[in-house]
């Protein structure tokens, strides 16, 4: 008898790499009386991010686990806000305040890692950020904090070094300090011109007089 080989391994499709990182940040059970007694359903609180300026949160309830999960993540790509990012942290400090939670994001040097924990530190992990001290305050539900959270992402302004900012006001003030230049030496040779002119005609009338007086003098 002749053994077949079997093949090693299992070779199958390669899966693509999802669009956005995904993280679950609350799962709970609840509840709901109708006329025929009670209705247990899940609601899971989602946060996705591509951890280069992309991030949002999402909740859903459904009858199972997977589907509140897939329903949270639908919703969090309809929320998806987009920041620009100061190298790996951001450009100034920020408190924000929704509902009664209140949270507080400050930048820090390259180097001393993310300071912050619960639902902010995923939320900063997943919008590219490794560099911040984060804080929260008052309400301690994950779902106010995970949401202050975004809307002090949303709220920040653009840092200074970025390119776009950095390149008009330099040529814009070039631009300006080359016209004042010119327009300063135009109205210092339109003033020189002035003052000659003045001084010739002096020196013109002055001769004249003189003339007229010599007239004057040989007629007598």
């Amino acid at each position: 008898m002749v053994k077949k080989e079997r093949k090693k391994g299992f070779k199958g499709k390669k899966r693509a790499k999802p669009e956005f990182d995904q993280q679950l940040l609350d799962l709970a059970r609840v509840t709901r009386v109708v006329k025929g007694g009670r209705r247990f359903r899940f609601r899971a609180t989602m946060v996705i991010g591509n951890r280069k300026g992309k991030v949002g949160v999402g909740v859903a309830k459904g009858t199972d686990v997977s589907q509140a999960i897939q329903k949270a993540v639908a919703d969090a790509k309809k929320n998806m806000i987009e920041i620009t990012l100061d190298g790996n942290t951001i450009a100034h400090d920020i408190t924000y305040k929704r509902g009664s939670a209140r949270v507080l994001l400050r930048p820090t040097k390259e180097g001393s890692g993310l300071i912050a924990g619960g639902a902010m530190r995923a939320i900063v992990e997943l919008v590219g950020i490794r560099d911040v001290v984060a804080k929260s305050s008052g309400c301690s539900n994950k779902l106010n904090v995970a949401r202050a959270t975004v809307g002090a992402l949303a709220a920040l302004k653009k840092p200074k070094n970025t390119p776009q900012t950095q390149k008009d006001p330099v040529v814009k003030s070039e631009k300006g300090d080359e016209e004042k230049k010119s327009v300063t030496k135009k109205t210092t040779k339109k003033t020189a011109t002035k003052k000659t002119v003045k001084k010739a005609t002096k020196k013109a009338t002055k001769k004249t007089a003189t003339k007229k007086a010599t007239t004057k003098v040989a007629k007598k």
